[in-house]
């Protein structure tokens, strides 16, 4: 599940500064946990081709939902920041995040969400419940939802084993136990399983042309979706949009007026206006939109510019347009936050967890280094 202590199977390693992934090949460098274990072990797995564009030749991905799936993140054990990640990637990409559910690991929930989520938007993740232990039951779930049997995938059992061969306690389990760590590996007969990082053995597996499966586990989640952009039809750059931040000390109440009207005022241009107050300190408002240049046939002023229209709010509202650094430093200023949240820095320093059997798996972005609990 997202971060339930379970059997440390998870196959993840220091990413190399390399993108290339030749045929497989893999090297070791030890490492010392509280077991001894040798565990920087540095595979080079090779990736999978593109897949065919499920939307038709052509097409794009233009709306999309996020199914996260687990009882402890209902029940406050574990705080959500998958969905957080999901919402930037689709932000940074032009796509429409319409959706955000959470529910429980339920089979009939799942089933429920999945064909209904599946069948209104063009990309669907789900987020957690592929591990080895009773409650992880995403796969299965799945399976039953779009009617397909489930079947051991055998690259993924042979990309498993390569990983966890290095691992001491791999060696000692008895057959109940390795029949548990092959669950990871046993997915709905009729998805796509699509290698997006040559380091890891954890394949997204993909359902209904549409619905994408993803370990709960935060570092693997975002690498393995900031992977995944190569695999799937993203939408140009001009469809991506913008969003300036403007802040000002007066009361929300003071602005609101003005707000009101100059929202009714750019709907017919597709751009957003948003406020968000800071409890006694001021408020922000944010204008999402793209910036396009003005068509042949529109007339004259009738375009709305993304940037003349912040300037105009900096002089009604005498605020300040901020930097998006510059947004997080006055977040965290006024909110006396300990980390900037959604920042890629931010969101994988994550505290080193170790397991039952004192085994920790490691991902690297930059000079970031960070352990991540070894469940799914």
């Amino acid at each position: 599940m997202s971060s339930r202590s379970s059997s440390p199977t998870l196959g993840v390693s220091a990413p190399s500064s390399s993108n290339t992934t030749p045929a497989s090949s893999t090297s070791s460098t030890d490492a010392s946990t509280s077991s001894g274990e040798s565990l920087r072990f540095k595979a080079n797995f090779p990736v999978s081709p593109v897949p065919p564009n499920p939307l038709g030749e052509g097409r794009y991905i233009r709306t999309a939902a996020a199914l996260i799936i687990g009882d402890e993140i209902l029940n406050g054990k574990t705080m959500d920041s998958n969905s957080h990640v999901f919402a930037l990637f689709c932000f940074q990409h032009g796509i429409d995040l319409k959706r955000i559910e959470v529910i429980p690991d339920d089979e009939g929930e799942i089933i429920e969400a999945a064909r209904r989520l599946s069948s209104k938007f063009d990309l669907v993740i789900t987020s957690g419940g592929i591990g080895p232990t009773h409650d992880d039951i995403t796969y299965a779930s799945l399976a039953k939802a779009f009617d397909t049997p489930l079947v051991h995938h055998p690259e993924t059992i042979r990309r498993m084993k390569i990983m966890n061969k290095h691992r001491k306690w791999a060696t000692l389990q008895n057959e109940e136990q390795k029949t548990a760590t092959l669950r990871m590996a046993l997915f709905p007969e009729s998805a796509e399983v699509i290698f997006v990082h040559p380091e890891m053995w954890v394949p997204v597996v993909r359902l209904n042309g549409n619905l994408c499966i993803f370990p709960g586990v935060p570092g693997l989640f975002q690498g393995m979706l900031h992977s995944l952009a190569d695999f799937i039809p993203l939408p140009p750059k001009s469809e991506r949009p913008s969003r300036i931040q403007i802040f000002t000390e007066r009361a929300e109440s003071l602005i609101a007026p003005y707000l009101t009207r100059l929202q009714e005022r750019l709907r017919p241009h597709n751009i957003q206006v948003g406020s968000y107050p800071v409890l006694y300190k001021g408020v922000f408002v944010s204008l999402i939109g793209r910036d396009l240049a003005p068509t042949n046939g529109e007339a004259k002023g009738a375009h709305a510019c993304l940037t003349e229209i912040a300037k105009e709010v900096e002089r009604e509202i005498g605020g300040t347009a901020l930097t998006e650094e510059e947004v997080w430093q006055k977040k965290l200023a006024v909110e006396g936050s300990a980390r900037r949240p959604g920042s890629p820095v931010g969101l994988l320093k994550l505290e080193q967890e170790t397991t039952s059997d004192g085994a920790t798996t490691a991902v690297e972005s930059g000079k970031e280094r960070v352990g991540v609990k070894a469940s799914l």
